[in-house]
């Protein structure tokens, strides 16, 4: 058993919905080696009146529901203490919302550096303004749609960030190869057997010659992202052999 390298609290209304995802596969052995604790809240345990009360009708008339501002202080409140750290000891207090900032690899793996995470999945129309204003500290979407709920946003941002904990993959560079994680797509990948279907592996992989399978990667990588995805390049950060390769496919393309 290791030290605890970071807890994770989600606070929810609906916490069944992250059994599976939490106990299998990565996270469960994150969580089972001692890398990663992961509590997940229920916000209605926190409502103070007899119903149990989360959500409201909003002040000003229209449709949907309001989550309360009390029931996810009190909760925030429960694990932080009334008076929680401040400054650069702070955990970070994150909302769940389409409203937030763009949730990137970069984002993921600067949120690694804290030891404590708290995220908050909002519901309905969202969640009372105060609760953004004076209680959170950060708010993050996963993209620009929306769904039901932040429980799978936050499902999505704890996968992201739990497989770059040091240890908690078995190959301690697979993450550097990864989509995104230079700013690329990721190459293409392959595996036996040599020939399916008339369909054979690109031969430099069978060759042994590990510069050139090194560089065939990168080319790859280069392709895939300029036809995929070219406003990557404009934030990759390249090196003058990677230019070089870029000009080679554009004017093999021409």
């Amino acid at each position: 058993m290791v030290g605890i390298v970071m807890r994770l609290d989600v606070f929810t209304l609906f916490p069944e919905m992250f059994n599976g995802p939490f106990d299998a596969s990565i996270i469960r052995r994150a969580c089972e080696s001692g890398r990663v604790v992961i509590n997940v809240h229920n916000i209605r345990d926190y409502a103070t009146d007899r119903h149990k009360m989360t959500d409201d009708t909003p002040y000003g008339g229209g449709g949907g529901m309001v989550m309360k501002p009390e029931p996810i202080w009190n909760a925030v409140e429960a694990v932080l203490g009334a008076d929680p750290p401040r400054g650069s000891q702070a955990p970070p207090i994150i909302l769940l919302t389409p409203q937030g900032r763009l949730f990137t690899q970069a984002v993921a793996r600067a949120l690694t550096t804290h030891e404590q995470l708290l995220l908050i999945c909002g519901r309905y129309e969202g969640v009372d303004e105060r609760v953004r204003q004076h209680l959170v500290t950060d708010e993050i979407s996963i993209g620009d749609y929306v769904l039901t709920g932040g429980e799978i946003p936050a499902m999505v941002i704890v996968d992201a960030i739990v497989r770059l904990m040091p240890g908690v993959l078995g190959d301690p560079g697979a993450t550097t190869d990864d989509s995104h994680a230079s700013g690329l797509l990721e190459y293409p990948h392959y595996t036996r057997p040599a020939v399916y279907r008339g369909h054979p592996v690109p031969q430099v992989l069978l060759s042994g010659h590990h510069a050139e399978v090194d560089r065939w990667r990168r080319r790859e990588a280069l392709r895939r992202t300029r036809r995929r995805r070219p406003d990557l390049l404009d934030r990759a950060d390249l090196s003058q052999a990677d230019r070089e390769l870029l000009r080679q496919l554009e004017n093999e393309d021409e």
